[in-house]
Formats: structure tokens, C-alpha cells, sequence
């Protein structure tokens, strides 16, 4: 079992002295939320609330991923990066290929990219990409950015982009996994069709059960069953060492956890308990380590 801490509504500029810990703790790895920006007035539903409102406030702030990454990569040795998640179509695709590229250079391989179609019309339109075909888009964007990672000339021509041959340095020096998040139909014959992976987001055992079993229907439909896949979601069970066991028995690969904070409480809209110096996820991160990881290793 991998685990897996986020970043979401933590201190940026104390993440990098946190990736650290999370590394010398024996983590697997870090994954990196992502937003533009937080209109003053947002017209578009949130659908991941009831209020179709965003549950956390303008001043949140949502470092740029890649950035963000680049930084931890450079001050640790063994942690993993990726995303919970990136929102791609949003970005110009050779901007999304130069970022990700320079941070797995960076990171020596130690990269990952987890993608979504996004929700905010709002940004992409301030970015100037099309907010209505984003999805078959990105079914596309995926397909090229394998493309764009292998290094010398490269090209791609389809129906979305038309990229000449060109040269696009520094390039990953490993196959960068691709894993995609969302709950629609589309996103999830998303993972199953294109991807490395599926992240989702906060359940039960019970219902990260239901939820393999649908994406393992749809990749069993494209024969991709037997091909490696990554499953990575948080629980919202109890942390245990049973717990984890049984989640890599129904096919769990990652797990997300947040020691200093369970999933109801960084969801509930205060994250004052986040706005500390980061010296305060030492203990959190230590115990877990110690109660949980050492004992499933």
C-alpha cells in the first residue's frame, strides 16, 4: 500500500519543510490541488456541494501546482508527486507539457499527473480555452502529452491540436503516469480508456469498492483489464492497519490521509487547524508513520 498526503488548504510557503518530514516518515507520496483563481462572482455550480457553492473561501490559497512541486522535488529524495487534481484543459497543452517535463527533470522521475475536465467555466475562459469540449479534449490532450514526453522532435496532429515537429526540453526521464479523477460516466471511461489510474476523492470502504468495480467493468469493455492500474482515494473508515489491508485486497493502491486531520473536518469549510507552521504536522505525521506505515512495510 502507497500513501498518499495532500496539500489542499495548507500554507504554501511551509510545504516544502513538510514534504520533507512526509519523506523522512517513509510516505509515498504528495498530491497537489489545483485552482486558478476564485471569482468575486462565480455563476458556475460547484457540483462537489449541496449549496453549489465552493465550501472554502476566497483567501484559500492554491499555489501553482507545478511550481509547488518543483520546489519539494528539489529538497527531498524518495517522495512522489502528483495531483488530486490538475485541471489541464484549462492550460495551453505545450504549457502543461514544459511544467510537468521541467518538474519531473527535477524530481528525477519522481513525477505523476492526475487530470480532470474541471468545473469552472470561469477559468478556463480567463485562460482562453474552450470550456464546452473540454472533456473530449482532454481524452485527446492525454494521447498528445505521451507524445510531447519522448523527447527530440516530436509532433502530434488530431482534432483538437495541431502540434508541428518540435523539439520540447528538458523532457521526463521516465514515461510520466497519467491518472485521471471525476465520478461522471465520461471521466470514468476516462481512466479506464487512456489512463494509468483513477483518483477519486473521500469514501467509505464500502463505496471505494463500488466504485473500482464500476471503472474495472469499463476497462474490461476497452480490454484493458490486465494492463497496470492505480487506484488512489481517501477513507473515510477509521485509520487501522486492517483497514488498509482490506483496501489492497479490493484493489486500493493509494491511499490519501491527512494525520492532523480527518476528511469531515478539512471538508467542512474551517482550516484554521492548517494555517500553522508547518513544525506542527511533525507529531501528526510521526504517529502515523509509526502506528500504521512501518506495520504494512
Amino acid at each position: 500500500m502507497k500513501f498518499w498526503s495532500g496539500t489542499a488548504f495548507m500554507k504554501t510557503a511551509e510545504m516544502p519543510a513538510v514534504a520533507r518530514m512526509l519523506d523522512d516518515a517513509g510516505f509515498h507520496g504528495l498530491l497537489v490541488s489545483d485552482h486558478l483563481i476564485y471569482p468575486k462572482e462565480i455563476k458556475t455550480v460547484y457540483p462537489g456541494h449541496e449549496s453549489g457553492k465552493p465550501f472554502w473561501t476566497p483567501e484559500t490559497e492554491w499555489p501553482d501546482a507545478w511550481v509547488l512541486i518543483g520546489a519539494m522535488a528539489a529538497v527531498t529524495k524518495n517522495l512522489h508527486f502528483g495531483n488530486n487534481v490538475y485541471i489541464a484543459p484549462s492550460r495551453p497543452i505545450l504549457e502543461v507539457a514544459k511544467q510537468v517535463g521541467t518538474a519531473a527533470t527535477i524530481a528525477g522521475g519522481r513525477v505523476s499527473i492526475g487530470l480532470s475536465a474541471g468545473w469552472m467555466r470561469e477559468e478556463f475562459e480567463l485562460l482562453g480555452q474552450d470550456f464546452d469540449n473540454r472533456g473530449p479534449r482532454l481524452n485527446e490532450m492525454i494521447r498528445a502529452l505521451r507524445e510531447l514526453w519522448k523527447g527530440g522532435w516530436v509532433s502530434f496532429r488530431g482534432e483538437y491540436y495541431d502540434i508541428p515537429e518540435m523539439t520540447i526540453e528538458p523532457h521526463p526521464p521516465s514515461p510520466v503516469p497519467i491518472l485521471c479523477g471525476g465520478e461522471s460516466g465520461p471521466a470514468l471511461r476516462r481512466a479506464a480508456r487512456y489512463c494509468d489510474g483513477w483518483v477519486g476523492t473521500a469514501y467509505t470502504i464500502d463505496v471505494a469498492e463500488q466504485w473500482i468495480d464500476r471503472i474495472n467493468g469499463y476497462r474490461r469493455e476497452y480490454g484493458r483489464e490486465n494492463e497496470p492500474f492505480d487506484f488512489i482515494v481517501g477513507l473515510r473508515d477509521e485509520p487501522s492497519v486492517e483497514l488498509y489491508r482490506r483496501a489492497e485486497k479490493i484493489g486500493i493502491t493509494g491511499v490519501m490521509v491527512s494525520p492532523w486531520a480527518n476528511w469531515e473536518a478539512t471538508h467542512s469549510g474551517d482550516h484554521d487547524h492548517l494555517l500553522g507552521t508547518a513544525e506542527q504536522y511533525r507529531a501528526p505525521i510521526e504517529d502515523f508513520a509509526e502506528r500504521i506505515i512501518t506495520q504494512l512495510t
